[in-house]
C-alpha cells in the first residue's frame, strides 16, 4: 500500500474505500485523502455510501485502496467496476484480502459468526484475474502476508469481545506472542501456512513493489516488518531460552522475532 501512497503527489486524490474511519494515517501520503464506508464517521471528507454506488464523479481519483474491505462487499465484481469509473488513467488499486482457507480467516470467522467476510477468497491467481478483468489494470504483484492473530488482543478490543476469545487465549499478548512464533516455526519446518494470513495484490502502471515475505508482524498494530530491516536498526534482542524478541518499529510492542528466509509456502 505504501508503494503507491509515497508516490502519490500534492493535487493527487486518494479513495480510501470500506475504510470505516481509516486504514492509512493522512500523514503517510501527499495527496488528499477521501474515505468511503457504510459506517458514519465523523472524519474530514467521509462519504456513507454503498461501495456499489460511489457519489464520485468518473475519474475522481488517482489511487484506490481496498485494505482488507473487498471481502465485506456484496457483489465484488460490481465495486471493481465502479473503481474502474472513478480511478483515473492511469491510476493505482491496491487490494488486500484474507485467504479463506487459513487458519487464522476461519479462526476469525468462528469467533464473529462469519465475521462479515462475505467473500471466500482461497485462490489468488482468480483474485487477481477477477480484478484485471472488471477494472483493466495490469496485476504489478503480489505480497504474501503473515499473520499476528492481531484481532485477538485484547488492547485493540473497542467492544465486549465474544466469549467465544477465552477459548483462543482470550486476549492476551504473551499468548498471540507464542502462538505466532509456533505457527512459523511449523511452516519453516514442513512448508505448510498457519501464519498465513492473506494477499495484497498492486495493479496500475508499472512501479517497484515488494513482494518478498515480511514474517514479522506485530501481535498489537498488525503492521509486517523486514527481518532484514529489524536486524539492521538494532530492534532485535536475545530473550528467554534462545529466542529473540523486535520492538516493533510502528507501536513499541515486542514480538518473538524469525528470519524471513526459508519458508516454502504455497501462495
Amino acid at each position: 500500500m505504501h508503494e503507491i501512497l509515497q508516490r502519490l503527489r500534492p493535487g493527487d486524490r486518494v479513495l480510501d474505500l470500506g475504510s470505516a474511519s481509516g486504514s492509512f494515517a493522512e500523514a503517510d501520503t501527499a495527496a488528499t485523502v477521501f474515505r468511503a464506508d457504510l459506517s458514519p464517521q465523523a472524519i474530514p471528507r467521509f462519504a456513507c455510501s454503498d461501495a456499489r454506488m460511489l457519489p464520485f464523479r468518473d475519474e475522481s481519483f488517482n489511487a484506490v485502496i481496498l485494505n482488507h474491505s473487498l471481502e465485506h462487499f456484496d457483489s465484488p465484481a460490481t465495486v471493481l467496476s465502479e473503481i474502474r469509473r472513478v480511478l483515473r488513467n492511469p491510476g493505482f488499486l491496491y487490494v488486500a484480502v484474507p485467504d479463506a482457507s487459513t487458519l487464522t480467516d476461519r479462526v476469525y470467522r468462528w469467533l464473529g459468526r462469519g465475521g462479515g467476510h462475505i467473500n471466500r477468497f482461497t485462490d489468488v491467481g482468480a483474485l487477481v484475474e477477477l480484478v484485471q478483468r472488471q477494472t483493466a489494470l495490469p496485476h504489478i504483484g503480489t505480497r504474501l502476508l503473515f499473520t499476528s492473530l492481531s484481532f485477538l488482543n485484547r488492547h485493540n478490543w473497542k467492544h465486549k469481545a465474544p466469549v467465544r476469545v477465552y477459548m483462543v487465549g482470550g486476549g492476551s499478548e504473551r499468548v498471540l506472542r507464542l502462538a505466532t512464533i509456533i505457527f512459523r516455526g511449523i511452516d519453516k519446518s514442513v512448508g505448510s501456512r498457519t501464519s498465513v494470513y492473506g494477499w495484497a495484490c498492486c495493479f496500475g502502471p508499472s512501479i517497484e513493489f515488494d513482494t518478498r515475505l515480511f514474517s514479522n508482524v506485530c501481535v498489537r498494530c498488525g503492521s509486517g516488518h523486514s527481518s532484514v530491516a529489524l536486524l539492521r536498526s538494532a530492534r532485535v534482542r536475545r530473550g528467554a531460552f534462545g529466542l529473540r524478541l523486535f520492538r516493533c518499529p510502528t507501536c513499541g510492542v515486542e514480538n518473538y522475532f524469525t528470519e524471513d528466509a526459508g519458508y516454502a509456502l504455497i501462495q
